[in-house]
């Protein structure tokens, strides 16, 4: 694979020809979730055979692998740091209470114990301006953190799933719960509640992924009945919503390009879709080659795309492949064990 393109402005001839650039099979079960580095040209996965793994996206090499057999791993999101990264733990939740772990991948250390959720970490992310982040579990609750401090910041009870995502400012911060309501929070000041509810129309489904779109104008909404919707992030009004095949006990992932102009999703049939949102039609659909996609992201800054559910591949502009086989890197980095 070549170096990736520089992000242009793109259209829906460029969106259309995307191909496989380069494909990693080596993971040992399914991609848990994925993240992009704001800045840097930098992609963390997380994955079932309990390992954190970084690549360099502008030549699509592994970078370093790391294992963590004792907590597992599951949700994963960069801090500002472009070597340091925010866990949260599959195993022994019960026992340790440590629900989360920050990393740093440069030395293979745990810099700090996160304690606080009892069941499964769901939701995770990080401010874009400052050391803070939230999670979101399965015991109804979302935290705020902060990098540089062990205790939690601040709690919010909910009903259901919660979901959460800031928006690109880190001004706002939403969160989904259920019934379908998305809760809109100033986030220096949301222990005075939500300044805004909006309800996707008619959808009970839970919402498994929210997205701000880089201008802050919109919201991409992910739900566990495979429905995505396009919100207007000030009005909460629907802009277009697309329906894909189910995915029985997968959830899937859908992503913004960095110019807002088009949304993308994998679907429950193995393919990926593309759309464009103003226009509320569909541009492009390829065969994903890795079955269903849970996690798919846009680069922040190029022109590329990773999808990812047992192998990771990227996806560039380029002619359409001629062959259904897509290539397969060089042998990876070897993997270091994490000190615990």
């Amino acid at each position: 694979m070549v170096a990736a393109m520089s992000l242009t402005q793109l259209d829906d001839e460029t969106v259309s020809t995307m191909a496989i650039g380069a494909v990693f099979s080596d993971f040992g079960g399914k991609i848990h979730s994925l993240d992009f580095h704001r800045k840097d040209d930098l992609l963390v996965t997380a994955s079932e055979d309990d390992s954190v793994r970084l690549y360099d996206i502008a030549s699509a090499k592994l970078v370093k692998t790391t294992f963590h057999k004792k907590h597992g791993t599951d949700r994963v999101c960069f801090t500002h740091h472009p070597s340091s990264v925010i866990c949260s733990t599959r195993y022994n939740l019960n026992a340790t209470g440590e629900s989360l772990r920050y990393l740093s991948m440069y030395d293979n250390r745990i810099l700090r114990y996160f304690k606080g959720h009892k069941e499964r970490v769901v939701s995770l992310c990080m401010s874009p301006v400052n050391d803070s982040f939230m999670s979101g579990s399965l015991d109804h609750s979302v935290r705020m953190w902060d990098l540089r401090v062990n205790a939690c910041q601040g709690i919010l009870r909910l009903r259901g799933r919660p979901t959460v995502a800031y928006d690109q400012q880190g001004l706002v911060f939403a969160v989904a719960m259920e019934g379908g309501a998305i809760k809109l929070f100033d986030s220096r000041s949301y222990d005075k509640g939500p300044f805004d509810t909006f309800l996707v129309g008619g959808d009970k489904a839970e919402v498994c992924d929210i997205k701000f779109s880089n201008d802050g104008k919109s919201m991409l909404l992910t739900t566990t009945d495979n429905n995505l919707y396009v919100l207007d992030a000030y009005a909460g009004e629907k802009r277009c919503g697309f329906t894909l095949e189910p995915s029985p006990n997968t959830t899937i992932e859908a992503t913004f390009t960095p110019d807002c102009q088009y949304v993308l999703s994998g679907s429950g049939d193995g393919n990926l879709h593309a759309w464009n949102i103003k226009m509320g039609r569909e541009v492009a659909r390829w065969q994903s080659h890795i079955g269903v996609a849970s996690c798919l992201k846009w680069a922040p800054h190029r022109a590329m795309f990773v999808a990812a559910s047992t192998a990771l591949s990227f996806w560039i502009p380029g002619p359409p492949k001629s062959t259904d086989e897509p290539p397969s890197m060089e042998a990876p980095a070897p993997a270091e064990p994490m000190s615990q």
